[in-house]
């Protein structure tokens, strides 16, 4: 363990683990994360990996285990309005997957050259051009620092401590319910979430979440399950209830990229779909870029960095463009009623 490390990175999840895999033997590396700790965090996600996601490691041949998936896998999206009882099915190439198994598959591909750490960040520093990360156990040094800690990134509120990012709840919620035939679905209700929620059967577990308004958030949450259709579904006590806050990038200057040798990837940054909140896709690969900026040498990784994410930032700005056609009402439901690029289901006779 080194006095002063060259990159400490706060967070290990597809962004900081990914990072961590292409540096760890080029730098010497500290990871500071808090799964496993006495919080056992879980980050609500509904564990669907999106075809962009299956591209970002593709380029890096990796190859899912397994293990990290779960059944069943699910080949259409059941999409329905409760304000006017709507439905259609969208083909979707997603794989239905666990998601804290994911993050544990992408940690244990972290080199044995970086230095790992469980625990809960207390606070971020910086003195005489050293940044100094604190745990409840540990004390790391190190020249340069990355955020990869999501929506609510310590190191991003150290770094730009009057930036006031919008940010939303996401709450999820495990029930043993075993589907009589296995679903995904997204749900939109203007009544109680400006944003769409989701329905996931997994073995004999079914994963229902959304996101909310901070304000009043649980209450929005448990009135959107008392208006879903009895018949689909029938969630009783909870196995298990989690929440986080998530990001929703509105234009472009609500992308905090970082400075003074200090680095923001991933959701921490401000890449994450505005329109479904994938995030996985982006973490990857905002990494990745990270990665090739530091290995031309830390001097104008800055600069390159910058550069380097003007595709991405563009990508997501236009994807704000596309809010309106999945959360206006009229709009939607203009698309759900045209059957475009719908799924025309056929059942025996």
């Amino acid at each position: 363990m080194p006095d002063i490390y060259d990159v400490a990175i706060l967070g290990a999840g597809p962004a900081g683990a990914t990072l961590a895999r292409l540096i760890g033997n080029r730098f010497s590396t500290a990871v500071v994360d808090k799964k496993g700790t006495a919080t056992d965090f879980r980050k609500p996600c509904g564990g669907l990996l999106s075809p962009d996601a299956q591209r970002a490691l593709s380029r890096f041949d990796m190859t899912l285990p397994t293990d990290v998936l779960v059944s069943p896998q699910i080949f259409t999206v059941k999409t329905m309005d409760l304000e006017t009882g709507r439905t259609a099915h969208y083909q979707r190439c997603y794989l239905n997957m666990d998601r804290a198994r994911f993050d544990e598959w992408l940690m244990a591909a972290i080199p044995a050259e970086a230095d790992v750490f469980r625990g809960v960040c207390t606070s971020v520093e910086r003195q005489s051009g050293v940044y100094i990360l604190k745990t409840k156990d540990t004390e790391i040094r190190a020249r340069i620092l990355v955020g990869a800690d999501g929506a609510a990134s310590a190191v991003r509120s150290f770094l730009y401590p009057h930036s006031r990012l919008k940010r939303y709840i996401a709450i999820q919620q495990h029930f043993c319910e075993a589907a009589e035939r296995p679903f995904y679905s997204c749900v939109f209700d203007r009544a109680t979430s400006r944003f769409c929620s989701w329905a996931i059967s997994k073995d004999d577990i079914l994963i229902y979440g959304g996101v909310f308004e901070p304000n009043g958030c649980r209450e929005a949450f448990e009135a959107q399950k008392q208006r879903l259709p009895k018949p689909d579904f029938n969630l009783r006590t909870p196995i298990c209830t989690e929440a986080c806050a998530v990001l929703r990038p509105e234009g472009t200057r609500q992308f905090c990229l970082g400075h003074d040798d200090a680095f923001l990837i991933g959701e921490a940054a401000g890449f994450i779909s505005p329109t479904s909140f994938e995030g996985i896709s982006w973490a990857i690969t905002s990494a990745a870029l990270l990665a090739d900026a530091l290995a031309a040498g830390p001097e104008n990784a800055a600069k390159r960095y910058r550069t380097a994410t003007r595709s991405l930032r563009a990508k997501l700005y236009l994807k704000q463009a596309k809010a309106p056609f999945m959360y206006n009402r009229a709009l939607r439901n203009l698309i759900l009623r045209s059957g475009l690029r719908a799924v025309k289901l056929q059942t025996p006779t």
